[in-house]
């Protein structure tokens, strides 16, 4: 048995991600196996216990993760080519009405905020920002399986053939597609979920059979869905819910 880095296997844990974890272990908040670790970079076996002390675990409880409803016209990240980030839609007056829960907004709760996945300028709907390493890490991580659901209004004419290579069979980069769902909504709109998020997947999908993609909006990220939370506004993800 090969021993491997105590932050990659914290990460690996989800405890935390592997930024956090040589934090926690620079102020002495880690036990292996019941004794304290302060030494960055050791390496322990993966059979040996790791636990947070209550500081860390005090920490972990202050991150707040945010839904947010993403206007067209928004970057996810970094401002780019003279857009704005998502992030500055983030205030106390944008804050849902009817979000039932108990935390208060401050601007604390903007240092290390972070979407955990991307949603494109000329796309909309549920992005998720936090400041938690191990939300991001379950969103975006290499082994996520977490599934997202979309809703794109497409133009042009598609056949039986088409939609089944939107269901399985596309290649993008060189790269089979991994098996997605996709069906009509209605009849100029399809409903696509997916299990991996490559750049601007759909609308490259959407163009490989024939069609347009003129209009995109993300409904739902594993079991949290955007439900009525209205466009520009954001909710604290709830107690209890998870994706």
């Amino acid at each position: 048995m090969e021993k491997i880095r105590l932050s990659k296997r914290m990460s690996e844990l989800g405890l935390c991600s592997r930024r956090e974890a040589d934090s926690y272990i620079e102020q002495g908040w880690v036990s292996v196996d019941g004794e304290p670790v302060t030494e960055l970079g050791i390496k322990i076996f993966p059979n040996q216990t790791i636990t947070l002390n209550k500081s860390a675990q005090a920490r972990q409880q202050t991150r707040v993760t945010l839904l947010l409803n993403k206007p067209i016209g928004y970057v996810s990240g970094l401002p780019e080519d003279g857009h704005q980030p998502a992030i500055v839609l983030i205030n106390r007056e944008s804050r849902w009405q009817e979000d039932r829960a108990p935390a208060r907004f401050n601007h604390a709760q903007l240092k290390g905020l972070a979407p955990a996945g991307r949603l494109d300028i000329d796309s909309q709907g549920l992005l998720v920002l936090t400041q938690d390493g191990r939300i991001a890490k379950q969103l975006i991580g290499e082994n996520s399986g977490i599934d997202k659901e979309y809703l794109v209004r497409v133009q042009g004419s598609l056949s039986d053939h088409g939609l089944a290579l939107l269901n399985h069979g596309l290649e993008l980069d060189g790269q089979a597609l991994k098996p997605a769902e996709v069906r009509w909504q209605n009849q100029d709109q399809l409903r696509f979920v997916l299990r991996e998020g490559k750049k601007r997947q759909i609308r490259r999908m959407c163009e490989l059979v024939g069609l347009k993609a003129i209009g995109l909006k993300r409904v739902r990220i594993g079991r949290v869905k955007l439900g009525a939370l209205p466009e520009g506004q954001w909710r604290y993800l709830a107690e209890g819910e998870q994706f």
